[in-house]
C-alpha cells in the first residue's frame, strides 16, 4: 500500500469522502489516505494529523516526496487538535483505530467541531458506541458498509450533523441503514459473530466460577438480537 495504491477499505473509506473537500485525516498513519486524494484529484486539501511520532516522520517524508507539500499539512498533534481554525475543514476521516477511541477523540475536540464537516469512519470494532455519540450529538447515519479484508471483517460509518436521530439499542449495535439492506458482508459478519457468542456461552455453562450476572445476560440477550437478525 502507498499513496498511488490503497487498501481495499481505504478504498471504500475514500470513496465518501466528497469531492474536493478538505480533509483531515486523524490517525493518519504514512499520510496514504490523503495523499492519494490529493493525487486523484479527488480533495482540495488536507491535514494528516498524527499523535505517534514515528508515522508522523512517515508521514512527513511521503508528502515531500509526493510533490503535494503545499497542500498537505502533516501535524504532530492528538485527535482534532492537528484541526486549525484557518483549515476550513468539510471532512474528516479516522480509519484504523477503536470505535471507543475515534468517540473518545470527538468528544474532546467538540469544540474543533463546526457541524458541518462529514465523518468518515473505519472503527475496528466499537461500533455500537460510536454510534451512540453520533445519536448523542445529532449526527445522522448516512451511509455504512461492512467490507472483509485479510480475515477481518471492517465497517465503514458516514455521519453529518443533522436532524436528531433516534436509533434503537439493535440499530445502534448493528447499524440502522445496514439492517436494512442485509448485505452479504454484513449476515456473514453476523453469522460469524453468532458462533463466536454460542461459545461464550458455552464456555460460560462450564466456568468453575460464577459468571456476572449483568455480563451473563448482555452476552445472552446480543446472541437474541443476532438470532432474531438471521432468520
Amino acid at each position: 500500500m502507498n499513496e498511488q495504491t490503497l487498501s481495499m477499505r481505504l478504498e471504500r473509506v475514500a470513496a465518501q469522502v466528497p469531492a474536493g473537500a478538505r480533509l483531515a485525516d486523524i490517525g493518519s498513519d504514512h499520510g496514504y489516505l490523503p495523499l492519494a486524494l490529493l493525487s486523484r484529484g479527488a480533495i482540495e486539501r488536507a491535514v494528516a494529523g498524527e499523535v505517534a511520532l514515528t508515522p508522523f516522520h512517515f508521514a512527513q517524508r511521503n508528502a515531500r516526496a509526493s510533490g503535494f507539500g503545499q497542500r498537505i499539512s502533516v501535524r504532530l498533534a492528538n485527535g482534532l487538535a492537528a484541526i486549525e481554525p484557518g483549515d476550513g475543514i468539510t471532512a474528516i476521516s479516522f480509519c484504523g483505530m477503536g470505535g471507543e477511541t475515534i468517540r473518545d477523540i470527538l468528544e474532546a475536540g467538540k469544540e474543533r467541531l463546526d457541524g458541518r464537516e462529514r465523518l468518515v469512519m473505519q472503527p475496528n470494532g466499537g461500533e455500537q458506541p460510536l454510534r451512540q455519540w453520533l445519536m448523542d450529538n445529532s449526527y445522522a447515519i448516512l451511509f455504512e458498509e461492512v467490507l472483509r479484508e485479510n480475515r477481518f471483517d471492517y465497517e465503514i460509518i458516514v455521519a453529518e450533523r443533522g436532524a436528531s436521530p433516534s436509533y434503537s439499542a439493535e440499530q445502534l449495535y448493528f447499524g440502522p441503514l445496514q439492517m436494512q439492506e442485509r448485505s452479504p458482508a454484513f449476515l456473514a459478519k453476523w453469522q460469524r459473530k453468532l458462533r463466536q457468542k454460542h461459545k461464550i456461552l458455552a464456555h460460560f455453562a462450564r466456568a468453575q466460577q460464577a459468571v456476572p450476572e449483568e455480563k451473563l445476560q448482555d452476552t445472552q440477550r446480543k446472541a437474541r438480537w443476532i438470532s432474531e437478525l438471521l432468520a
